[in-house]
């Protein structure tokens, strides 16, 4: 790490005039055009491409995180710049407005416009230093911001070498880094921004929004939750053992979207946590301790929380529990615990903590899932198909994974996000341009529909029912809410229900009469 610099606290009487440069330069329009956006990802690839050994070094020191887990943090982050460019064209381009009356469509011409915010501010957190603040940067300039981050002060090493990467890379006047911890973000919050981004955990994000409210400033909050899986009798044991220990070892646990406890059928209890310890085996043949395979709780204060959590824990150990405090290791540990009020529950553990609850059926299961927290960010069914419908109809969750565990969550191209209390608004792929853009409604109205727009000017008398002529719509329903057939419409459309499909329908139908009697002939 010897090329990394110490990380440098930004002063906090700086931060109102950086806001305020970085404000001035939206305002002179440059990131507006197509091609400065482009070409601003393109620079940011290459900068994460030259900058790439010092970006997984710092992992490593931050985090314990090994080069194959670093390695495809980093890999997500320059793929990223790569498909947003490619696609940019396509997601900026005007939209037709939908569903609009047809004197309204040839009148008015209504489009829906992709507009940036303006000035954004992204905080990073210290789980997935790269790509929870590559990923919402990425986005917020492709949609045409100007964009202030904030890197966890948790990772330092990582957040140096983010500011040198973005300081290098891309224009300084439209974006820059602040750097520090609590006194820096409260800094940072008083100022009046476009739009926040945020991910971490519920306490400052809480913060964060009555922050916003107070501006009316909209945000996105990728926060956590206390995610349940479910392994019923009926799924296939071994793999639902595997994939779930492969959700708590990644990243030694600290994953927002991982399992925080998984409730397992009694049948199937004791053939769960035996192929879970297979699993381990076969994973980390010589153990967790000394393999570049693991990695470590991110500073001293998560150890002491989690240590704490397992010994306040009712829970019997059935495998690991070795902790070392010199470096903060936590080995994967699993617990059966008996009941959903077990500390190990009620709180969610951002480690490798494994409890596992026996159920008697999966109705017990859902009960439990919905009062533990009623939307977590992600859930995990294990069973058949109809068992993981019911788990995805009566358990709300921000995303799921069926017979697997936060996969849905490794898609870079599928938007992500909480629902509730575990987050609100979603990122990545087209979802991130969506998510730093305002879609700004636009007519125009030509001089020459004037007379056409007569009735809308008093005086109003005998107007009302030439209006009506043209903006009433009719139910197709009668008062009891039962859709009434109509004959007519249905022959008429072809059986189509709306005349558009009507038309495709008879083409359709004359293209294939046509070409069978060309046939015959």
């Amino acid at each position: 790490m010897a090329s990394v610099k110490e990380l440098q606290t930004t002063p906090v009487d700086q931060i109102p005039g950086i806001v305020n440069d970085v404000r001035a330069a939206f305002h002179t329009q440059k990131t507006k055009p197509l091609e400065f956006r482009k070409k601003q990802l393109r620079k940011l690839y290459w900068g994460l491409k030259d900058n790439a050994s010092d970006l997984l070094a710092a992992c490593k020191k931050d985090i314990g995180k090994g080069t194959f887990e670093a390695s495809c943090e980093l890999d997500w982050c320059t793929n990223d710049c790569i498909f947003v460019c490619n696609n940019l064209e396509k997601w900026a381009k005007d939209e037709k407005a939908p569903d609009i009356p047809l004197i309204n469509k040839v009148l008015l011409s209504p489009k829906v416009r992709k507009d940036p915010f303006g000035l954004v501010l992204i905080i990073g957190t210290y789980n997935f230093p790269l790509t929870v603040l590559f990923s919402p940067l990425i986005g917020a300039i492709a949609a045409g911001n100007t964009a202030i981050v904030k890197p966890s002060e948790n990772a330092p090493a990582v957040a140096a070498v983010v500011e040198r990467v973005i300081s290098s890379s891309l224009d300084p006047s439209c974006y820059r880094v602040v750097q520090g911890s609590i006194p820096e973000a409260t800094a940072l919050l008083e100022q009046k921004w476009d739009n926040i981004f945020y991910t971490g955990g519920v306490t400052i994000g809480t913060i964060i929004a009555k922050k916003a409210a107070e501006t009316l400033t909209p945000y996105t909050l990728e926060l956590g939750g206390r995610n349940p899986a479910i392994v019923t009798k009926n799924a296939n044991i071994r793999l639902a053992a595997r994939r779930l220990l492969w959700g708590k070892v990644l990243n030694a646990g600290q994953v927002c979207l991982s399992q925080n406890y998984t409730m397992v059928e009694k049948p199937v209890l004791e053939a769960f946590i035996a192929e879970m310890k297979g699993a381990m085996a076969e994973f980390y043949p010589n153990g967790t301790r000394t393999t570049d395979d693991y990695g470590r709780m991110v500073n001293a204060k998560q150890f002491v929380r989690l240590k704490s959590m397992l010994e306040n824990s009712k829970g019997k150990i059935v495998m690991g529990g070795a902790m070392d405090e010199t470096d903060n290791y936590i080995e994967p540990t699993v617990l059966q615990v008996d009941s959903a009020e077990d500390p190990l529950l009620k709180d969610e553990s951002f480690g490798p903590l494994i409890p596992i609850l026996p159920v008697s059926s999966l109705t017990e299961a859902i009960q439990i899932a919905n009062k533990v927290h009623a939307t977590p960010l992600g859930l995990y069914s294990f069973g058949t198909p109809r068992e993981a419908t019911r788990c995805l109809d009566e358990i709300r969750s921000g995303g799921a994974s069926v017979n697997d565990a936060f996969i849905h969550g490794s898609i870079p191209t599928m938007a992500f996000g909480g629902v509730g209390d575990s987050g609100q608004g979603a990122y990545r792929g087209k979802a991130s341009f969506d998510c730093f853009s305002h879609r700004r409604s636009i007519t125009y109205t030509p001089e020459w529909a004037e007379g056409l727009l007569a009735t809308r000017y008093p005086p109003y008398e005998g107007k009302l029912a030439k209006m009506r002529m043209v903006g009433t719509l009719h139910p197709n329903f009668d008062r009891e809410g039962r859709v009434k057939f109509n004959w007519v419409r249905y022959i008429l459309t072809l059986g189509a229900g709306s005349i558009r499909e009507g038309l495709l329908r008879f083409v359709a139908v004359s293209i294939a009469i046509e070409e069978k009697a060309n046939g015959e002939i």
